[in-house]
């Protein structure tokens, strides 16, 4: 039987710190732990076992694995801290996202991630990308002039020739966020366990305004595969501190620090 997030929170404290314990160093070994976030959409093969600290953490993915070298001497590495954008008229993908009733929830170990079929995509620069999954992260990883969010999730989409495209979208915390709630309420808290979820609509977490940051980056998970055509949207969007301490509650931290911008430029354009 599958157990939710929204039970779990009703689990005493001291059962709740063995699990974030369990968490955040899962054991090494484990295939399900080196199932990648945004890779997944390649359907790339595993790479060496990897978290988000200690001997594995992100200071050594390039040492983990060849495979995994951009992550330590890749030039366009994400995620970036988007400050110093350059204002501009550039693309802002329209997202024709389709609302599925039945994405599969994942604990792979490193987040939440709901893979979704037939679910749209976007249109991008005169190509299209389909939407093959999206994830979330703890604290965000991008930031916007320093400043570091409560919650970021990712859109993975995927062009017929490999290429990637993702959207990520920041929140603040404030009012609850009903789109995060069938998500929640089925998400496994074991690592390696999947549900479904009904009714689930992405287009309701994109924010009502359409300003947005395009950059040049990377996976922001082993191997780093400089490959993504990145968009931040510039408005946020709210969770509720009960939302956002049900996610942190399996994940306290799962993300990736800044990387260096070296010689690329962010473009803004107003929304």
């Amino acid at each position: 039987m599958t157990v939710s997030i929204r039970a779990s929170l009703l689990i005493s404290a001291i059962a709740m710190a063995a699990l974030t314990a369990a968490f955040a160093a899962p054991e090494k070994g484990d295939a399900a732990n080196a199932s990648p976030s945004e890779d997944d959409a390649k359907a790339a093969p595993h790479p060496a076992h990897w978290t988000y600290g200690g001997e594995a953490g992100p200071e050594h993915w390039g040492e983990l694995a060849n495979a995994n070298k951009p992550c330590t001497v890749g030039l366009q590495q994400s995620p970036v801290d988007l400050s110093g954008a350059v204002s501009a008229s550039v693309a802002a993908p329209i997202p024709k996202w389709i609302p599925t009733h039945g994405g599969q929830v994942i604990n792979n170990g490193h987040t939440l991630q709901v893979n979704v079929t037939n679910a749209g995509g976007v249109r991008l620069d005169g190509k299209d990308y389909a939407l093959k999954q999206y994830h979330f992260h703890h604290p965000s990883e991008h930031t916007i002039d320093g400043k570091v969010y409560p919650l970021e999730v990712h859109f993975v989409h995927a062009a017929a020739d490999g290429d990637l495209a993702v959207v990520g979208v920041l929140f603040d915390e404030g009012a609850p966020n009903p789109a995060l709630d069938a998500i929640w309420a089925t998400a496994p808290v074991k690592e390696g366990e999947a549900a479904m979820a009904a009714e689930i609509d992405a287009l309701k977490f994109m924010p009502p305004k359409v300003g947005v940051y395009r950059y040049e980056g990377s996976l922001t998970t082993p191997p780093c595969s400089e490959t993504v055509h990145w968009t931040v949207m510039s408005n946020t969007i709210t969770a509720s501190p009960g939302q956002l301490a049900a996610f942190a509650s399996l994940f306290p931290w799962n993300a990736r620090p800044v990387q260096p911008l070296n010689r690329r430029y962010i473009l803004k354009t107003a929304g």
